[in-house]
């Protein structure tokens, strides 16, 4: 039981045609009973502010959301490539790299995973069924409920994700058209979907903790023990 609850910073979700700031409430449910106290950052914060944030806060969330500006990894756009928001993208890019710097415990999913890819020079596909073969294509966008999960997640050994999950494989949902192409040097991948597709990446050096899962366990943590350790663990970290 943690004596008092970390404070725990979510970035953003983005209404670019209202510029409304949002947030899916299944990541506050989740951060919440797993033992933190989830704040969601405002879409534009100066420098000073973001430097003040990076410092109070005791853990951050990387949240999912839209395609993230293929300028942001030196590419033309796809057509099949979706909306984006630069706000997000400076906000969430600054943030990560003061996060990082203070050594803060992290975690990314879905567009999280990829904006630490992307943030520490990796890049990305811009969209799945266009660029990533498959024999038997892997529903990346599953046809049901978030609630259920859609594919496997190999796991490898000796990993923070084998530490949490405790299992070789899982089962995970998906909602996701783009994915990690060219991994970033600093990072490691520690869990992939079929065909091999990065869906989980560490920063073995990093002294707190860092993962970034492809999936949305925000979704699964009710009925799923690796789901809600991914949450406990990384609360954890920030009480620390």
């Amino acid at each position: 039981m943690l004596t008092s609850k970390p404070l725990i910073a979510l970035t953003p979700y983005h209404n670019t045609e209202r510029d409304e700031p949002y947030m899916r409430p299944a990541y506050l449910n989740a951060v919440r009973a797993c033992g933190g106290t989830p704040i969601i950052l405002p879409p534009e914060l100066d420098i000073e502010e973001t430097e003040r944030f990076a410092a109070m806060f005791d853990g951050f969330l990387f949240t999912g959301g839209p395609d993230l500006h293929p300028f942001l990894f030196g590419e033309e756009t796809q057509r099949h490539c979706g909306n984006v928001s630069p706000k997000r993208d400076h906000l969430e890019l600054t943030l990560l790299k003061l996060v990082i710097k203070a050594q803060k415990p992290v975690l990314g999913i879905c567009r999280g995973i990829q904006v630490l890819n992307i943030g520490l020079g990796g890049d990305i596909y811009q969209d799945l069924p266009s660029q990533f073969a498959e024999d038997f294509p892997v529903a990346h966008v599953q046809p049901f409920s978030y609630e259920i999960p859609s594919h496997t997640v190999t796991v490898a050994p000796g990993s923070l994700l084998a530490q949490i999950t405790q299992n070789h494989t899982i089962q995970v949902n998906s909602m996701h058209h783009q994915a990690i192409r060219r991994l970033a040097p600093c990072l490691t991948a520690t869990g992939h979907a079929p065909h091999n597709l990065i869906e989980c990446v560490e920063m073995p050096e990093y002294p707190t903790f860092f993962l970034g899962v492809q999936w949305h366990p925000e979704y699964l943590w009710k009925q799923d023990k690796a789901a809600e350790r991914i949450f406990s663990e990384f609360i954890k970290a920030a009480a620390r």
